[in-house]
């Protein structure tokens, strides 16, 4: 009798994502998936080395984690330094500076994922030819969403300059407040072209509705299933990116936690590590690991809140919501109808802000009673973001636990994966680039940012091998 063999098929690396990830499939003689996981393959060790660090270089340092989003990372470390100073309350400058900010993240962010990264699918087909399916192929067949695209993203990365001092990297937020507000002459630019990104907003969203809308059946199973929900709220439950506290749903829109302040996440989240990947695995303490996995992200926060305080996202809401009845949609191809819903939401915002006299305060900083600990979470572009920190009586980091939205998201990408691939490979002799693009196709929907999301517990050891000309391991030296 002979032995089954395992196939084994890598993708290496996921394409049009930020950051470098694999995906490994194993298929038994009958070309069954067995198995199929996404792998992060790069490591980041920001928890460990701002170790030691004083407190006010962190919403600095820690966006280094990322170029995509840096902008999230520094207001969720600006909000958990706000708690060590003891500003509990901002200036109206300093708040709504900081949500310029973050608005103008979001609407760049999720223009760069929509046009660039995941239109060449809707656009042309999982199947198509990959020197077609490209953002090449979008600006040569589709030259006016290609020149939107580009421009929407442009006009986010000017707020970002102008609220945090660059368009990457900025410096705007600090302990306490905002080091700038906004000139007469940088509003007027803005508002100029404001109502343009405004359209432009409502066309990516009638593109991304029109999609999901039309190849609902299909998308229904692709990739998808039920999961829990997880995302900030405001007190009234409605969508509020920058400050809320936490509420959880389950797959039937059960509330499982809600308003749970920032300082008391750990009440109701813990993380698992596992040996294939440096991504961690959080969980819903109520549901424990096997069953409290979560979502989040756009999918996640509309299944979550209750409004939107913006009257045209918050028809588009309704709209969306109206699909499954009211009940959240686990639609994971939907995430891409709720992102372009969010981006005309930070459009509509800007606009509001762009209005406020407040913006041209002077009043930047405040501070309070000093304290040691600090917990903030914000939602970023791809979903729930925590940042929690600990000092000492130097003022120096001596914990600091970051839990990104990439993470938060790694239970339902690696199911989406197995899932796809269960649907799509098995079976199949031959593995084409287009099936394979397929589980590509489910990882983008949730605009992982893999760089952001890679940590480890406890220590990484460092080996050094030395290989002869023949392949064959010499020596081998571990550092623990």
């Amino acid at each position: 009798m002979s032995e089954s063999k395992t196939r084994r098929i890598v993708i290496n690396p996921v394409t049009r994502v930020e950051g470098h990830g694999k995906v490994s499939i194993l298929m038994d003689d009958q070309n069954r998936v067995t198995q199929a996981r996404f792998h992060i393959i790069e490591f980041r060790g920001f928890e460990r080395f701002i170790q030691g660090r004083p407190y006010w270089e962190l919403p600095v340092v820690v966006q280094r984690l990322c170029g995509i989003c840096p902008v999230s990372h520094h207001l969720c470390a600006a909000k958990a330094t706000d708690v060590l100073v003891g500003a509990d309350q901002l200036t109206p400058t300093a708040e709504k500076m900081r949500r310029l900010m973050h608005y103008g993240q979001f609407f760049q962010s999720h223009a760069l994922h929509f046009f660039h990264l995941c239109s060449p699918d809707i656009l042309f087909g999982f199947d198509a030819d990959p020197a077609v399916r490209n953002v090449i192929g979008v600006a040569r067949h589709h030259k006016e969403l290609a020149v939107q695209g580009v421009m929407m993203r442009k006009y986010g990365q000017e707020i970002i300059k102008a609220t945090a001092g660059k368009k990457i990297h900025g410096t705007g937020a600090i302990p306490g407040g905002i080091n700038k507000n906004l000139s007469i002459e940088e509003r007027d630019t803005f508002l100029a072209d404001i109502d343009q990104m405004i359209e432009w907003s409502h066309g990516a969203l009638e593109l991304a509705k029109g999609y999901t809308v039309e190849n609902l059946e299909m998308l229904s199973d692709f990739g998808s299933f039920p999961s829990n929900h997880l995302s900030l709220v405001a007190e009234d439950g409605s969508m509020d990116l920058y400050h809320g506290n936490l509420r959880a749903i389950d797959a039937d829109g059960e509330t499982i936690v809600d308003q749970v302040a920032p300082a008391d996440y750990l009440d109701v989240i813990r993380e698992e590590v596992k040996s294939w990947s440096y991504m961690k695995f959080p969980f819903l303490k109520a549901r424990g690991p096997e069953d409290g996995w979560y979502r989040v992200g756009p999918l996640a926060r509309l299944n979550a809140c209750d409004s939107i305080d913006t009257p045209q996202a918050e028809e588009a809401r309704k709209e969306f919501m109206s699909v499954t009845d009211g009940k959240p949609n686990n639609i994971t191809m939907a995430y891409h109808w709720a992102r372009m819903i969010e981006t005309l939401h930070a459009a509509e915002k800007i606009k509001e802000l762009l209005n406020d006299p407040d913006l041209q305060g002077e009043d930047l900083v405040v501070e309070g009673e000093r304290r040691s600990e600090g917990v903030a979470i914000i939602e970023a572009p791809r979903g729930t973001l925590f940042h929690h920190y600990k000092i000492d009586d130097d003022d120096r980091v001596v914990m600091a636990n970051l839990i990104v939205s990439t993470t938060n998201n790694n239970v339902p990408m690696n199911r989406a994966v197995q899932r796809v691939a269960e649907d799509h490979l098995s079976g199949k002799a031959e593995i084409s680039e287009g099936l394979l693009n397929h589980i590509e196709v489910a990882i983008r929907a949730y605009d992982p940012c893999l760089s952001c999301a890679t940590h480890a517990l406890g220590k990484m050891p460092l080996v050094v091998e030395l290989i002869d000309h023949e392949g064959r391991v010499v020596e081998r030296k571990t550092k623990s």
